[in-house]
């Protein structure tokens, strides 16, 4: 079997079937900051055949510190869009679709998630979190999802478990108690971690109020003046989870082809 020579390295631990069936999986990964950016990318640097981006968001000067699309040159541009065109240059092969929009219970039916095999929870609104578990769920696909990242320095302290099995995270907590409410009894592994750290409240910060350095594109979201709370995030952390996530998938799908070929 021909390989990629991009992938050769990949395909001498997971063999070249393995590298193969990734090639027809389809991944959606919605929210593509600190977190989704980074696992985005390592689906693609490891074979993933397709990709599909969710995020309304613009880049804001102070996501350079942890998303990988993020730099100087691209503030206020659109992350999706930003992200695909990194991804496209890391392997041209990959089919990489992005959507600039919100993802919520009523833009849900413009995604087509239950033609996707995996989908990749980065996102961090709580509402809308909770309408994609719901969706993914009654969708039949495969779902991985990330808890808070924000104030949290150790990356050794990441853990993954089943969302009833977390605890000491309190974006966990509130997703447990809002599906809870939504009366939903399923489950899915989610990548989270119990460190807090406290604020340092004397750092004046710009976004989340009128002097927010975002710029504003037409047809864009942008998120930061309107948050009540900015917390603090370092990507030590936020790309470690990012990794995890890509290697849930991946190790996934190694189980997957090799029960093929058996």
């Amino acid at each position: 079997m021909k390989i990629n020579p991009i992938f050769q390295r990949l395909a001498l631990i997971t063999g070249a079937e393995a590298l193969d069936f990734f090639s027809r999986v389809r991944v959606m990964v919605f929210g593509v900051g600190g977190v989704g950016s980074w696992c985005a990318e390592a689906l693609v640097r490891s074979g993933i055949g397709s990709i599909d981006l969710v995020d309304s968001d613009t880049i804001c000067i102070t996501n350079i510190n942890r998303q990988v699309q993020a730099r100087y040159c691209s503030v206020g541009r659109v992350k999706v869009d930003e992200l695909a065109e990194r991804l496209r240059e890391i392997n041209p092969q990959c089919r990489i679709r992005a959507y600039p929009q919100v993802f919520s219970r009523e833009t849900a039916g413009t995604f087509s998630i239950e033609e996707s095999d995996y989908v990749i929870d980065a996102i961090d609104s709580l509402s809308y979190k909770l309408d994609l578990i719901e969706t993914a769920s009654k969708a039949g696909t495969t779902l991985f999802s990330s808890m808070g990242m924000a104030q949290k320095l150790d990356p050794l302290r990441l853990k993954t478990a089943g969302i009833w099995e977390t605890g000491g995270c309190p974006l966990a907590r509130l997703v447990r108690s809002g599906l809870r409410r939504r009366g939903f009894n399923g489950n899915f592994i989610c990548v989270y971690s119990d460190e807090r750290l406290p604020l340092h409240t004397e750092i004046a910060v710009s976004c989340g109020s009128a002097r927010c350095m975002c710029p504003v594109r037409e047809g864009a979201g942008e998120w930061c003046s309107s948050k009540k709370v900015i917390n603090g995030s370092a990507v030590t952390v936020t790309a470690s989870a990012g990794m995890i996530l890509a290697s849930l998938v991946i190790r996934d799908l190694c189980g997957k082809a090799g029960k093929q070929d058996g």
